[in-house]
């Protein structure tokens, strides 16, 4: 890039979304306990194990966190839909904040039982349901309608690099001086986004007449259930989710330590992912594709390319790049699927329409993870690799098959800046999705 461009590039970032202090504080807040997270990625496990439990062990606490997120995502929705979210997200913090510091200080003083690694993090588990749906309905009140795409964009390059940078120090704190550290670091992230996000300032809203929580669930799914370009594709990664993350992150270490030289060639693969997901968001900063979906649909094949690598397997450099590949595609759909919903979406259901989305993205990832190696014993590796490419090939091509997601046109969001509707408009009486009104959140698609 020469450095003309490059000049260009950092002035129109600078002067669109990071312009707006809150946003800025939103990615800073987002950065942080990024960092944090992936620290305690590297950390979690190795505390379970030098607590004296087994490798298996290290699933079920995992399972134990993600059950009750996928359990209360829907109330967080409706919460977050209801309250402002940044205090949703304030409260969030802390109770997430609370259990991995009650969990670094059991494993620092030598105290940790399986129990209760499980029901700390099960309590961490609780908070981001409530966490989730409100940072997906935040980002929009930062910025204007049409900052939208470099808005998602630069957060997830952010959350990206972040990433890269938190897993590499956690790596050094977990051989240096053990694992506690790291969770105490990740617990300490969660306080230092929480006192940041206390910053953020929003204008008063006006009160809503508001329905009873089991009709505004209702009125979220009516919102979700009715528009056929949404529930089609959060129905594909619920597959695709389940798919990849079994294979890759299951069968993917496995084949490393027996046929590619261990856990540093494995590392590597991972660290390409990561640079092929910074790339990937890189790339969205500037490319505004006019059909959303449709751009971010084709990308998805690239996840394919590492599965088929490894079923060869091919050489580690080669793997490395599929994998380049498949985080850049991976974040081109994640940043035109977060724009796509948020400008579709009517910003009071916004929460709502998220938390089904990430219900219906992950509830099947548990299940990719459990069956995917007694499949590889029972079918072979190869054959298990090669027919997870193949079936998310083929996930891409059935949803762009579908009008709506091949169709579905840009548009600007009606209020920029508010996340509620007008006090005299009860949700049960809002009109439905028109014709051209067609989510993972999360970003919720993000593996």
């Amino acid at each position: 890039m020469d450095g003309g461009l490059t000049s260009r590039l950092c002035l129109s970032i600078s002067a669109g979304p990071l312009a707006r202090r809150n946003f800025r504080l939103l990615v800073g807040c987002d950065v942080t306990s990024m960092i944090g997270t992936a620290m305690a990625t590297v950390a979690a496990p190795f505390a379970v194990l030098a607590s004296g439990d087994s490798v298996s062990d290290i699933g079920y606490v995992a399972a134990a966190g993600l059950i009750p997120t996928v359990v209360f995502l829907l109330f967080g929705g409706a919460l977050a839909d209801r309250l402002p979210r940044q205090q949703v997200m304030v409260a969030a913090n802390v109770g997430q904040g609370l259990a991995q510091g009650g969990f670094a200080l059991l494993v620092l003083t030598g105290n940790a039982r399986l129990w209760q690694m499980m029901l700390l993090t099960a309590a961490r588990g609780c908070a981001f349901g409530f966490y989730m749906p409100a940072a997906q309905g935040l980002l929009p009140q930062t910025v204007a309608p049409d900052q939208l795409a470099s808005a998602n964009a630069l957060r997830r390059l952010g959350l990206n690099a972040a990433q890269i940078g938190g897993a590499a120090v956690g790596g050094v704190v977990v051989a240096t001086v053990g694992p506690g550290w790291g969770l105490v670091a990740d617990a300490a992230s969660y306080g230092t986004a929480a006192v940041l996000r206390v910053g953020m300032r929003f204008a008063e809203l006006p009160p809503i007449v508001r329905d009873g929580i089991v009709d505004e669930l209702r009125d979220g799914w009516h919102a979700f259930a009715s528009r056929r370009w949404l529930w089609v594709i959060v129905v594909q990664f619920g597959l695709v989710n389940a798919i990849f993350v079994g294979a890759f992150n299951v069968l993917g270490p496995a084949l490393a330590r027996t046929q590619l030289g261990g856990a540093s060639s494995w590392g590597v693969i991972l660290a390409a992912q990561g640079i092929g997901a910074v790339l990937g968001t890189t790339s969205m900063l500037r490319y505004r594709p006019a059909h959303l979906l449709r751009s971010g649909s084709i990308a998805v094949p690239l996840l394919a390319l590492p599965l088929l690598a490894l079923a060869a397997p091919l050489p580690v450099a080669l793997i490395a790049v599929a994998a380049l590949l498949a985080g850049a595609g991976m974040e081109i759909f994640a940043v035109n699927w977060s724009t796509a919903l948020q400008e579709q979406i009517p910003p009071n259901l916004l929460s709502r329409v998220a938390a089904y989305d990430a219900l219906g993205s992950y509830a099947l990832a548990p299940i990719g993870t459990i069956f995917a190696g007694p499949i590889a014993l029972a079918i072979g590796t190869t054959t298990t690799l090669v027919g997870a490419g193949a079936a998310v090939v083929a996930s891409a091509a059935a949803v762009l098959s579908v009008p709506e997601v091949r169709t579905l046109p840009r548009r600007a969001r009606p209020t920029p800046h508010s996340s509620r509707p007008p006090h005299s408009v009860r949700r049960s009486q809002r009109p439905g999705p028109t014709t051209t009104q067609t989510t993972h959140a999360p970003a919720t698609k993000q593996l």
